[in-house]
């Protein structure tokens, strides 16, 4: 009786190691979570550039608003200058 328990316990723990993941089962499993971790790297990166162009974008906008609001408060003055000013 001892000799068919040690089998069936034999037995038992070769299939159980059997059942377990493959070498390349393995590899795989590692290499989409590497694959994983780099998409959202790559992701959080051009996340983090698209952000920086927009601040970026949205002062040169803001700048050049200024500009032209002086350009033309400037040209204003001057074309009212010339049309006449104050009489005396």
């Amino acid at each position: 009786m001892k000799k068919v328990l040690t089998l069936v316990a034999l037995a038992g723990m070769v299939t159980f190691v059997a059942c377990g993941p493959s070498a390349e089962e393995k590899a795989a499993a590692e290499k989409k979570k590497t694959d994983s971790i780099a998409a959202v790297e790559k992701a959080k990166a051009d996340s983090v550039a698209n952000v920086m162009a927009a601040k970026e974008k949205a002062k040169a906008d803001s700048t050049a608003a200024v500009e032209k609001a002086k350009a033309d408060s400037v040209a204003k003055a001057e074309e009212g200058g010339k049309k006449g000013g104050k009489k005396k």
